[in-house]
């Protein structure tokens, strides 16, 4: 057999699924078929590139067979259950897992239970969530501390479920890979809704092969800490569009967009919310050229006051702010924020600090400048996904349809479309990393009700300095930060007022809250997320989800992205 490119044959998949127009193929049989001829007609591929691709769409078909209970049942030859894949029984590879159940215990009967339940309801071979023994891993680096979690990286011995043997009946493993750990704080005092969401959060992990995979969970011994065993990854959306931005045509942006979008959908589907969705929990497998959401909320801090909101400031929707509570539709704001830094390739609000003061233009309607040259279809979705009102942003099926759509029309076009060219990057400030990857628990009082700020208000917020400009509702409102009552440089201020001239910027200079305060209302909250790259070496710099690419030459792709079950 020739040399088979990864790669390429990942890069065709994805084209043919974008390529779908779901419209003509209105089930997940026609669907598949239609993908299965285009890889076949694929002039790039060779003929074992070819065959390789169709068993690695094979392998999403069973997944999505299984998973919606749909297609044509053969009867096993082992179980005599009628089943729905064709490459494994999911009744064989459930009832091989439930044999093994008095092989392990976590030594925490809730753990075991949650696992137990998670193993029963296993879609395919390579998606078991499992107790990992400790000593089962190996060359366990410190990474970093986060608000919520230390992080560190492993070496996983036997490595997780690879495939199903049919003819020794087995699971067999995949062999040596490394993982990321992520440890849990106040398990040993989770109550109901902790396990439900650990339970939401394996589900999704393992149904969805968009989702960063989730292998199960470990306990430190020395400590007596549960840790989460992660797939790595290698790079994060804000880091990979720092180094690459200028080479990015926007038919691959919106191919990004998508990927995003999709992976959101898959965890909507289970009416999960995700609550802390950002560029630095986006991350990316360089070899499928995929992108993956990982951190789900219930890895935000247990303990978290139920007067605060919990992530990355320019990220958090108004209603977040000043409501406290989290929504399917605040999920689609954050999305509309990542588009805005897909297009940009710059962080949102880049320049400001994370403090009251931007929440408070948040929640009076700022939002980031839109970048010359981004489609119009492109800019009208994003607009309509950061509006003020909750319920004029579109859910996550339109959403869903409509990039589906434009991404379809974009990977139609030819590489050297005009509507393809490359945007020029605006230079990034120099010091922007300070603040690129933290969530925080933040405490704000008292907010107006959000608002869609005006074109005037807009643009007199982008052509003034930040410490210049900022629209409250009501000036009070600027003594409403976490620590206004212990800040004696805070002072009483009232009356309404309309941003409309140039004599804003002296108004605004009078109310200045001194640098000292300012830092003050930024030491509210603790930072959690960073996010890890790992070199040659294996020594990581910056980023806890990583990919090694000894490991990817030799992993099936299980991860491609697929369609909208």
């Amino acid at each position: 057999m020739s040399t088979i490119r990864k790669k390429l044959i990942s890069a065709a998949i994805n084209r043919a699924i974008a390529l779908t127009d779901y419209n003509v193929y209105d089930d997940m049989h026609k669907q598949h078929e239609f993908k299965k001829q285009t890889l076949l007609a694929d002039s790039s591929l060779t003929n074992d590139e070819k065959t390789e691709a169709v068993k690695e769409l094979n392998k999403i078909y069973d997944r999505n067979k299984v998973l919606l209970n749909k297609g044509t049942k053969r009867i096993c030859e082992k179980c005599n259950q009628e089943c729905l894949a064709t490459l494994y029984c999911e009744y064989c590879v459930r009832n091989y897992l439930k044999t093994n159940f008095s092989n392990w215990t976590s030594g925490n009967n809730d753990i075991d239970n949650l696992i137990q339940k998670c193993q029963l309801e296993t879609l395919e071979p390579e998606k078991v969530i499992e107790w990992i023994p400790y000593n089962n891993l190996q060359n366990i680096k410190y990474l970093t501390k986060g608000g919520c979690s230390e992080i560190y990286t492993a070496s996983w011995i036997n490595g997780y479920y690879k495939e199903w043997d049919s003819k020794e009946k087995v699971l067999k493993r995949f062999g040596r890979q490394k993982v990321v750990l992520k440890s849990l704080e106040n398990v040993e005092n989770a109550n109901k809704r902790w396990f439900d969401e650990a339970n939401s959060h394996f589900t999704i992990c393992n149904k969805y092969p968009n989702i960063v995979q989730c292998f199960g969970l470990t306990q430190n011994p020395s400590n007596g800490n549960y840790m989460l065993v992660m797939n790595i990854m290698d790079t994060n959306l804000r880091e990979y569009l720092q180094q690459n931005h200028n080479q990015l045509t926007w038919k691959k942006r919106i191919q990004f967009t998508y990927d995003i979008i999709d992976a959101l959908d898959s965890i909507h589907r289970e009416n999960a919310i995700h609550r802390d969705l950002h560029s630095g929990n986006i991350l990316h497998s360089p070899r499928k050229n995929d992108w993956y959401i990982s951190d789900l909320g219930f890895c935000g801090p247990a303990d978290k006051p139920s007067s605060s909101i919990y992530g990355n400031l320019p990220y958090i929707a108004p209603e977040v702010i000043s409501e406290k509570q989290t929504t399917f539709a605040s999920d689609i704001y954050s999305i509309a924020i990542l588009m805005w830094e897909i297009s940009s390739g710059q962080p949102p609000f880049i320049k400001y600090e994370h403090d009251y003061y931007l929440a408070m233009n948040i929640v009076n309607g700022i939002r980031p400048k839109i970048i010359s040259g981004t489609p119009l279809e492109y800019e009208s979705l994003m607009k309509q996904c950061w509006d003020a009102d909750p319920l004029k942003r579109p859910d996550i099926d339109t959403l869903w349809e409509k990039i589906r759509e434009m991404n379809r029309l974009y990977q139609s076009m030819p590489n050297e479309s005009k509507a393809n060219n490359n945007l020029k990057m605006n230079k990034l400030s120099e010091n922007y990393t300070s603040r690129s990857f933290t969530s925080k628990v933040h405490q704000f009082e008292n907010f107006p009700e959000p608002r869609n700020a005006t074109e005037v208000e807009q643009e007199a917020f982008h052509s003034k300095s930040y410490d210049e400009f900022c629209i409250p509702d009501n000036i009070d409102y600027f003594d409403k930060s976490s620590n206004q009552k212990n800040d004696s440089a805070s002072k009483k201020r009232g009356g309404n007022f309309e941003v409309k001239s140039e004599r804003l910027t002296k108004k605004f200079k009078k109310l200045q809250i001194t640098n000292d305060s300012q830092n003050d209302y930024n030491n509210v909250g603790t930072m959690q997320h960073h996010t890890y790259v790992v070199d040659d070496k294996d020594e990581i710099h910056n980023n806890p989800n990583l990919h090694s690419e000894e490991q990817d030459e030799l992993e099936i792709p299980d991860d491609l992205d697929t369609d909208k079950l």
